[in-house]
């Protein structure tokens, strides 16, 4: 009989709601915060909603710069160089600012802040997080912008290691957020095709948990839910970015996912890590892109949690296929494209990322193990489109 001893954890303290960006400086001084360091993206530095928190932080009395040397697909040199930054003005804790990749960068700043010992040498593998001298971490507040990722509940940051061309996971439980902001105001000017590849993402977090063949049954409730909110609000907030409710539950539903993913992951992102390293593609379109392919590869260990998932979402046709209908239908409503190649994919590595895809975290909760050609299929299955 297969044990049922397991370790759960679950998110941080969350404010939850349109407008309340404005208890950003109160969040800060509750962590001890006096000079925070907004780290984002190049995008939102410049605009107002960003001016606009650093001057209510400044009003606050908090001496409050940003930071924002970020690619979409943040590298170690992006993170060495917030580093230099955080210490160079003597930042006591950082406020995450953006979507998943300058939260990702963010929370992997505050933890090598206070370390003496290179990046990587925190990658996710074994027991490396011992390494971590966590008195040295500094707080984090996170607010999220996008939709998608829900790195403001995760404990790890995806980071470029751009000499190896791989995504690695720096992962200690401490990276979590200690409070999160949710705020749907702050993506409004999110434009429609950022807004459905993010909500795609959300939408394959929470799929491949519920997918995942861990024993988790409050992380699959989360997720069965979570699923639900995507089906129900991404179609408005794509076609209206100013319909606040689409967004707000856009917002939960992000979160929910990254709860939920402590159950696993799988195939999609096992695929997108080693494609958006190598082709620095966008993470939340590949894994739109991809998701009815693995569904596909999967099919045989997953049609009857589909069927039952297709009747909760009260789908015309409760069962694997009529859920996969309903992926296609939603893909195409918000304007993702059928296959890779249609984003600028090649197919001259499919050899090669079969293999990263083998080695990436996320393949070992995929409910089917496959082999690194069952993966380069796949992937050739996504750039033709064949289903």
């Amino acid at each position: 009989m297969k044990s049922l001893n397991v370790n759960w954890n679950y998110p941080t303290a969350m404010k939850v709601g349109p407008g309340r960006i404005q208890e950003l400086p109160q969040y800060c001084r509750q962590l001890g915060m006096t000079r925070p360091l907004l780290i984002t993206d190049p995008g939102l530095a410049g605009l107002p909603m960003v001016a606009a928190a650093v001057a209510a932080c400044t009003q606050a009395g908090l001496a409050c710069d940003i930071f924002s040397d970020i690619k979409g697909n943040p590298t170690g040199s992006n993170v060495d160089n917030g580093v230099k930054a955080y210490r160079a003005a003597r930042h006591d804790g950082v406020i995450a600012f953006g979507g998943g990749s300058a939260l990702d960068a963010a929370k992997a700043i505050a933890l090598m802040v206070g370390q003496d010992r290179p990046l990587w040498d925190f990658e996710d593998v074994g027991d490396n997080y011992l390494r971590v001298n966590v008195a040295g971490m500094a707080p984090v507040v996170a607010v999220p912008t996008t939709a998608g990722t829900g790195s403001e509940v995760g404990r790890a940051s995806v980071i470029t290691d751009e000499h190896e061309h791989i995504k690695r996971i720096i992962f200690h439980a401490n990276m979590l957020p200690a409070v999160v902001i949710l705020d749907a105001e702050l993506s409004v000017g999110l434009p429609a095709r950022l807004t459905a590849a993010t909500g795609m993402d959300a939408l394959s977090h929470n799929l491949e948990a519920l997918c995942s063949p861990v024993f988790h049954p409050m992380a699959a409730g989360i997720a069965l839910e979570g699923i639900r909110l995507v089906q129900q609000h991404l179609p408005d907030a794509v076609a209206d970015g100013h319909n606040i409710h689409a967004r707000h539950h856009m917002l939960v539903a992000s979160s929910m996912g990254a709860t939920a993913f402590q159950k696993g992951l799988g195939a999609m992102h096992a695929l997108a890590h080693p494609l958006g390293a190598v082709y620095d593609a966008h993470h939340g379109m590949l894994n739109a892109i991809l998701m009815p392919y693995v569904l596909r590869a999967n099919q045989a260990a997953i049609e009857d949690r589909l069927t039952t998932l297709s009747r909760y979402l009260n789908l015309p046709k409760c069962s694997f296929e009529g859920f996969l209908d309903w992926v296609l239908h939603l893909r195409e409503s918000v304007g993702i494209p059928h296959t890779l190649a249609q984003i600028g994919i090649p197919d001259d590595r499919t050899e090669d990322i079969g293999h990263m895809a083998v080695a990436d975290g996320s393949a070992a909760t995929n409910p089917i193990p496959f082999t690194p050609a069952q993966y380069s299929q796949i992937l050739e299955h996504a750039l033709t489109g064949k289903l």
